[in-house]
């Protein structure tokens, strides 16, 4: 059984089709990758998967059972966790400060005063990285961090909650060589934990090199599914740009 299952997922925007009839199957500890030319329906397809906003039609169906996500947060509480593009952190905050940010713990000094679960926060952040395999420290200030201890940050956030599959956008945008090879393991490492990841990237090494499948998708319609090691950047190439229809 699928981890993860969309069965004919379409959406309308007024007149506009931003997807039509899509169907896609997650496995537990999976890459897959997700590509397409802007306006292709990616976008679109990772919104209604993270809760944003419901399908005109189609089901969604995790561990063979159908959600129906009304918000983010009702997407997060089945497992499914999203790390944007702009990673959404907080650059005058400590990594571990943006780990638990909107969920931070709480104890009482002095048996009455409140005050932030600081050493529980580090503690916690810290066995997230060291899960990781990532240098990130919990009291570093994220203003200070390389694009890769960032994505750290941003992936380890993910790891607080019960994540089954995560939704990742173009995490490798604007990194250097170096920065990109260790987010990369860090991908490499969501799936030795059977965590399953969705990748969207229009950077064809990284997913030739991380991915176990490639989807493409254009103008809504999804026109591949097909293992990577069966594929080729040319292959890919074609079916983003029309040169080639289906495969």
């Amino acid at each position: 059984m699928p981890l993860l299952e969309l069965r004919n997922i379409s959406k309308h925007f007024g007149a506009i089709e931003a997807l039509c009839d899509v169907d896609l199957a997650v496995e537990p500890g999976e890459i897959v990758g997700l590509m397409g030319d802007n306006g292709a329906g990616k976008s679109t397809l990772v919104k209604i998967m993270a809760g944003n906003f419901p399908p005109s039609s189609g089901k969604i169906l995790l561990d063979g059972k159908e959600q129906h996500f009304h918000k983010p947060v009702d997407a997060r509480h089945a497992g499914i966790e999203v790390v944007y593009q702009d990673l959404a952190l907080c650059n005058n905050l400590t990594a571990s400060g943006n780990v638990f940010l909107a969920r931070e713990p709480w104890r009482r000094l002095f048996g009455f005063l409140p005050a932030l679960d600081d050493p529980n926060m580090n503690n916690k952040s810290g066995d997230l990285f060291a899960e990781l395999k990532s240098e990130t420290r919990p009291a570093d200030k994220v203003a200070l961090m390389s694009g890769g201890q960032r994505q750290a940050v941003a992936i380890a956030r993910t790891r607080l909650t019960n994540s089954k599959i995560i939704l990742m956008d173009e995490p490798t945008a604007a990194i250097s060589v170096r920065q990109v090879a260790e987010v990369l393991d860090l991908i490499k490492r969501l799936r030795d934990q059977n965590i399953a990841v969705i990748l969207i990237s229009h950077r064809m090494p990284d997913v030739f090199t991380v991915c176990d499948r490639l989807v493409v998708m254009r103008r809504g319609s999804k026109v591949a599914d097909k293992r990577v090691d069966e594929s080729s950047p040319e292959e890919a190439t074609a079916l983003i740009t029309g040169a080639l229809e289906m495969a």
